[in-house]
């Protein structure tokens, strides 16, 4: 097999690997869930109201970095949980960090969303 071809390989098992981890938070974490939700309302928003593409673009930035970041934070605490299980200072930190970066996340989707929504709804 030629390198081009194992390189080709690697990359589709990396992608099924991505995959099934985007499927197991979607099934086992009720934040991703919350925030898939949301990401279809915001969705189903943007065609009523006929955004821009350019609307398009940032509410997609937003929603991905939201859920990217919820995913990070999932994979900090599971960790977090496997190295020290009882409750350790530490590790109450790195938590509440990884927890903080989904917050601000969220907290500028929301801006991003009032910025796109507020003329429709009182334009």
């Amino acid at each position: 097999m030629s390198k081009v071809s194992k390189f080709i390989i690697g990359r589709l098992r990396g992608c099924g690997y991505a995959f099934k981890g985007a499927l197991l938070l979607l099934k086992t974490e009720p934040s991703i869930q919350v925030q898939t939700g949301i990401a279809v309302i915001m969705t189903v928003l943007g065609f009523y109201f006929d955004i821009t593409s350019t609307e398009w673009i940032l509410q997609i930035f937003a929603i991905g970095l939201v859920m990217s970041i919820e995913g990070v934070n999932t994979t900090a605490e599971a960790i977090a949980d496997f190295i020290h299980p009882d409750f350790h200072d530490k590790i109450g930190f790195i938590k509440d960090v990884a927890a903080g970066a989904v917050f601000i996340a969220a907290i500028t989707a929301m801006i991003i969303g009032f910025i796109i929504y507020i003329p429709y709804f009182f334009g």
